[in-house]
């Protein structure tokens, strides 16, 4: 797992053939001064699922770049468990978009993802 994903404890828990389903672990370290996770950490959290997303829908011999992130914040997000919920939109062969959703312990959606993706052979 590379050390980015280590440290937002990223977990991944399955993919239903259309949906990609991952968690995270927001740490205290993670907040900003209103004691909230910092809106950068999210958005690293929505660019892991997304490339997962991504992947879980590629065969192995294909993987992923981010071209664009838009990120959305909709809620304040809280230290504890984040959920994520990727799923692709749209496809080429070059191309692929994949919204995300993070998903709070409490149910409620903090913040959302669309990623523009390039696809590429593995080497």
């Amino acid at each position: 797992m590379p050390p980015g994903a280590q440290l937002l404890g990223r977990e991944w828990l399955g993919f239903d053939g259309e949906t990609a389903t991952v968690r995270f672990e927001a740490q205290p370290l993670f907040t900003n001064r209103h004691g909230t996770i910092q809106g950068g950490f999210l958005a690293a959290m929505l660019d892991s699922a997304t490339g997962l997303g991504a992947l879980a829908a590629l065969p192995a011999t294909r993987t992923v770049v981010t071209k664009t992130l838009t990120t959305r914040f909709l809620k304040p997000a809280r230290i504890g468990p984040i959920t994520a919920k990727a799923k692709v939109i749209s496809q080429t062969d070059r191309d692929m978009i994949v919204e995300a959703d993070l998903i709070d312990a409490n149910d409620v959606t903090v913040a959302s993802a669309t990623a523009e993706l390039r696809i590429l052979d593995k080497r």
